[in-house]
């Protein structure tokens, strides 16, 4: 059963910025798709890009295809929140997407690198909630990201490297969680999202319900 409350929060809660980075192998991803399954009012980001579609995808869902000069032209339009170079190809997240969905109370989920959450960070700061997941140890995740399909030595080692890096940043993030146990970890997860939901600058109504129980309304 979903826990979404909307559209009965529409409205009456503003949405938030629910940025979660991990390592590769870390479980992010698993974590991502348990919280959008019993969430339904948490809406992934949908990333604009300029690389060709693959078999499969379909524009607007599981990216916005741009060309090159599209993409260059929203960037000088300053209609992305975050935008990066990425193996050649062009990678943004549109704000006018995020704003649209935040004032209408859903919860947009980001999974991104630790650059990608500064970048949104310092754009929309009061919206953003971050979240950095750990492995519960380094043999842990040389195990996870060895049991991955056509790994070998040399991508192991790379990967490696690559999530030592990513985890040199987890301090800058609001929460973090070793994900030791999914279930638990996901449990913490959850948490998170049902607490910074019940912030005060969040609750659109409060001012009206407080002015009307002041006479002032």
């Amino acid at each position: 059963m979903s826990n979404s409350g909307h559209p009965k929060d529409a409205g009456e809660r503003r949405g938030l910025m629910l940025v979660i980075s991990s390592p590769s192998g870390a479980g992010k991803t698993t974590l991502c798709r348990k919280l959008m399954e019993e969430f339904s009012d948490i809406k992934l980001s949908v990333s604009a890009t300029t690389r060709p579609p693959r078999p499969g995808e379909t524009d607007g869902v599981d990216y916005h295809f741009k060309s090159r000069e599209e993409f260059r032209d929203m960037i000088g339009k300053r209609e992305f929140l975050e935008w990066a170079l990425v193996f050649d190809n062009l990678y943004g997240t549109p704000r006018a997407d995020t704003e649209r969905l935040l004032e209408t109370g859903h919860d947009v989920l980001f999974d991104v690198d630790w650059q990608g959450a500064d970048a949104l960070h310092d754009q929309m700061p009061r919206d953003v909630v971050s979240v950095f997941i750990l492995p519960p140890s380094i043999e842990a995740l040389k195990s996870r990201l060895a049991a991955r399909e056509g790994s070998d030595d040399e991508i192991v080692e790379r990967r490696m490297r690559d999530a030592k890096a990513e985890m040199r940043h987890w301090r800058r993030y609001d929460y973090a969680i070793v994900n030791d146990d999914l279930d638990v970890a996901y449990q913490r997860l959850k948490r998170i999202l049902l607490v910074e939901r019940l912030k005060r600058l969040r609750q659109l109504s409060l001012e009206d319900h407080v002015r009307e129980l002041m006479g002032e309304a």
